[in-house]
């Protein structure tokens, strides 16, 4: 799927529509994202700050998306485990960027080779217009490689043996 169609797709997803979180920007080959949050009446907790599960849901599928767009179809990837850590109030628009390196991929694409799983870890700093700490995020995720299925032997070819 192209990138432009992917973030429109994202942007009127309802979990994000109706949370006020909207994908800025899906480069190209799906290596980087970038992700905000405007502050509105609905989004605001009870102290008049980001409502943390908004923080926490704008981070939320990024990298499973980037990986599996990078890996392909020969690959499962799944999120396993998440955590936030909430450094400092958040207000106004809080912005969150994601990357993949071409070191990440190989590892990545070594760890999995023979279709043992791979659980890497990722950080995605929440910042905020003064490029401020807000939150910061550490997810892991499964990635495992399929292993191709083999047709199986047909009966009277199992059978008869080799050489028929």
């Amino acid at each position: 799927m192209k990138a432009s169609t992917l973030r429109r797709i994202m942007n009127l997803w309802p979990p994000f529509l109706f949370t006020g979180i909207r994908v800025v920007r899906i480069s190209n080959d799906y290596r980087e994202v970038e992700v905000q949050l405007k502050q509105h009446w609905y989004n605001r907790n009870y102290v008049g700050t980001h409502f943390g599960g908004s923080l926490f849901a704008m981070t939320d599928p990024f990298y499973m998306l980037m990986l599996l767009q990078r890996l392909g179809s020969e690959y499962i990837v799944w999120d396993k485990s998440a955590s936030i850590e909430y450094v400092a109030p958040g207000r106004g628009v809080v912005t969150a960027k994601f990357r993949l390196d071409d070191i990440t991929l190989a590892t990545i694409r070594a760890q999995t080779s023979d279709g043992q799983k791979y659980l890497p870890e990722f950080t995605v700093d929440v910042v905020n217009a003064q490029n401020e700490l807000v939150a910061q995020v550490k997810k892991t995720l499964y990635v495992r490689r399929k292993i191709p299925k083999v047709a199986p032997a047909k009966l009277e070819d199992t059978l008869a043996g080799p050489g028929k």
